[in-house]
């Protein structure tokens, strides 16, 4: 039998709760080539010095390598039904055209620099909300009760996406993650039913994307994709299939990495008590904190759709052109050659350069709203949730390697304050 390398380890589900020890183990080697073909990048500074390299292409389209054969089926579900690239899986220059494109309605024009902002209160009411919904509970799950609930409403609200179509995208949404695996278990007849499965959510999400697009043609509305889909600025409209996949990713992105972001924060501070309590003495520390909740618990674990355009040298090794690359943001965030004492959680970290949300041209435009969300939901279940404690730790965690976070955080409480 063939030994495993760190990675395949580190993918298998069986250690989803805990893959540190096995990213520890890869970093001895910064670029590791797989069985596979895929080269993986573990550690920081070779992991920053590729997000900034032009020679790295984020477009799956430009990554050839038949090497590659396990990266290329995990990918299928997706890229067998969306042909169009979005904003992170395209280079220069059309990357650069649409980003320029979208960011002015969500982050905010010049004449309106407080789209996020201005969030706030209705942020702070829907939170207020999800804690007085608890009130006479004595367990809750961190996740259905509250990590899911926020964000989804949210970026609906901004995107202006029906909360009542939320149900149908909600289990589109799970079905596809479901189906991307890219694990040693992934040659299995399960997997490749569930790649199936995926195959048919991707469709009836686009479908459901392109519909609501539509409509905003007719009679524009409310929200980010009514503005979008009505563009007329200097550099003219994106193509429909553009829009949708576009559509797609920020649905996705806009709540489902807010959502393991708030439900690692809930865990990782009740394993850390000290850190609880000093946020609820220091509530202003909730900005920093969060900054160290990133790292130390990354939404995204890493991305899979970059590839060498030419060879590329890097860490004593040679990245040939064409080869896939992995970028391991998980073990970046830990790499103790960037981070001291990277296992240890340091709401006052100084210089948390973290990679929670990448870096360099793919650096998430939703950063500044996702931000807001956590250090408000994070901050008032501090202040507000009496005597939390977790009942099952680790929780069970969902299959997906890359949005790696808990199913379920139950937790028992005495009771919410006002």
């Amino acid at each position: 039998m063939v030994e495993e390398t760190p990675w395949q380890q580190a993918l298998r589900y069986a250690n989803r709760a805990n893959p540190y020890p096995f990213y520890e183990e890869l970093r001895k080697t910064p670029v590791a080539r797989q069985p596979d073909g895929t080269y993986v990048v573990s550690t920081y500074r070779e992991i920053v010095a590729l997000l900034h390299d032009p020679r790295v292409s984020s477009d799956p389209r430009k990554c050839p390598a038949p090497a590659a054969a396990q990266a290329e089926s995990s990918a299928e579900p997706i890229r067998q039904v969306l042909n169009e690239p979005n904003i992170i899986t395209c280079d220069p220059p059309e990357h650069d055209r649409d980003r320029r494109t979208m960011m002015p309605h969500f982050v905010g024009p010049p004449p309106s620099p407080h789209l996020i902002s201005d969030l706030e209160p209705e942020i702070r009411r829907i939170v207020d909300g999800l804690l007085d919904d608890m009130k006479g509970k004595k367990r809750i799950d961190a996740v259905d009760d509250f990590a899911y609930p926020l964000p989804v409403t949210v970026i609906c609200k901004v995107l202006g996406v029906p909360l009542e179509d939320e149900p149908r995208f909600h289990q589109w949404i799970e079905t596809a993650l479901d189906a991307l695996d890219f694990g040693p278990e992934a040659t299995s007849e399960e997997i490749r039913s569930r790649q199936a499965g995926g195959r048919q959510a991707v469709r009836d999400f686009g479908q459901f994307a392109a519909e609501l697009l539509d409509r905003y043609a007719r009679q524009p509305g409310p929200g980010m994709l009514s503005a979008m889909v009505n563009e007329d600025g200097p550099e003219g409209r994106m193509s429909k299939g553009v829009l949708v996949s576009n559509a797609l990713l920020l649905i996705f992105a806009g709540h489902e990495t807010t959502v393991n972001l708030i439900a690692h924060s809930v865990l990782t501070l009740l394993r850390h008590p000290d850190a609880f309590e000093k946020l609820r003495r220091r509530p202003e520390l909730i900005v920093p904190g969060v900054e160290e909740l990133l790292r130390f618990e990354s939404s995204v674990q890493f991305w899979h759709t970059c590839s060498a355009l030419e060879d590329i040298d890097i860490a004593g090794t040679t990245i040939p052109k064409g080869a896939p690359i992995f970028l391991a943001y998980g073990s970046a965030n830990r790499d103790p050659h960037r981070f001291a004492a990277p296992d240890e959680l340091d709401l006052e970290r100084p210089n948390n350069q973290h990679l929670g949300f990448s870096q360099g041209i793919h650096f998430c435009f939703g950063a500044p709203l996702a931000r807001l969300e956590v250090q408000i939901a994070v901050g008032e279940f501090i202040r507000r949730v009496q005597n939390p404690r977790l009942v099952e730790d680790p929780p069970p965690y969902r299959h997906n390697q890359i949005f790696r976070g808990p199913r379920h955080v139950l937790v028992d409480i005495d009771g919410i304050h006002d």
